[in-house]
């Protein structure tokens, strides 16, 4: 069975800025590598639907929600807070994204795709239930959860957040929620700094100082992680796939490169297949060095697909 591919159009027009490093050809990066790798003609393409207010309203306040479609500009930017902005293309491209993730889950839980892979932005794991921050607004893997926990009888789900920074808006939103395991790791200290201390007994944290490697992924994965889903045993698992821990990338300061996401994906597939059929949806999440990115979203895309890397 195949990897489906989800993404839209709505996505290259979001902009926060001119020199802003969440840009439009981070995901041009990334489908250009595709191509020429031969692995797009091997994803089944699906364009994102807009997410529907109920399905944003599991994990976001109606309040919030609100705020951002009143700040939504007509024309330039407007920014929700020092680093993230918002222009006229933002919020479509925002519901499309969320929307990617209710896709996801609804192919792979009915079998039409092994498994699927978002390439969307805005990213989302940094959004909280009543907060915008780090260049998220929906929390687009929340979204993906909470719709197959509610509507597609699912009722464990794993979150796996292998970004650089610490998924803080994930952990807000699922902290306690006993039918949710996130497990993940992020450099310490570094934005948004939380993390070090998990908020909820269905929090795996691994912080990893500056300059780690892939052997400190690897032990994290190894010692931490799985031991953890393998109990859990979850029926669906979603990944925030980011790539700036990548050593080409200048946004933090680990040392991974592409074998090791390859390596953690593999891990993941195997957990997956072990207790959830297989079914994984894998959302983009961060990434700012663009051939770091693409190489390494192409290691992660073949390994979902079952190809070797």
């Amino acid at each position: 069975m195949h990897t489906a591919y989800i993404s839209h159009p709505s996505f290259l027009l979001h902009d926060m800025g001119p020199g802003h490093p969440e840009c439009p050809e981070r995901l041009s990066a990334i489908q250009d590598h595709l191509l020429m790798r031969g692995l797009l003609d091997l994803m089944p393409p699906y364009d994102a639907p807009m997410a529907t207010r109920e399905q944003v309203l599991r994990v976001h306040d109606s309040l919030y929600v609100a705020e951002l479609e009143a700040a939504s500009p007509a024309s330039g930017y407007v920014h929700v807070d020092p680093d993230t902005a918002m222009n006229p293309h933002t919020l479509k491209a925002a519901w499309h994204a969320a929307g990617a993730a209710v896709q996801g889950a609804e192919l792979v839980a009915r079998g039409l795709a092994r498994s699927a892979f978002c390439c969307v932005r805005p990213p989302g794991h940094h959004a909280e239930r009543h907060q915008a921050m780090g260049f998220c607004f929906f929390n687009n893997v929340a979204v993906g959860a909470a719709h197959a926990l509610a509507e597609l009888g699912i009722d464990r789900v794993a979150l796996v957040d292998f970004d650089v920074h610490h998924g803080n808006g994930s952990e807000n939103i699922f902290a306690g929620d006993e039918r949710v395991l996130m497990v993940s790791t992020f450099q310490h200290p570094l934005y948004p700094y939380s993390g070090e201390i998990a908020r909820g007994p269905n929090m795996i944290n691994v912080p990893l100082p500056p300059r780690s490697c892939g052997d400190a992924l690897r032990a994290a994965v190894t010692e931490r992680w799985l031991p953890a889903l393998e109990k859990f045993q979850p029926e669906m698992v979603f990944i925030s796939a980011g790539f700036d821990a990548h050593r080409e990338d200048d946004m933090a300061n680990l040392g991974w490169v592409e074998a090791d996401y390859a390596w953690v994906t593999r891990e993941i597939v195997g957990v997956a297949e072990r207790h959830a059929g297989g079914r994984i949806v894998s959302l983009l999440e961060g990434g700012y060095n663009l051939p770091a990115l693409a190489r390494s979203v192409a290691a992660h895309v073949r390994v979902l697909m079952g190809a070797d890397y």
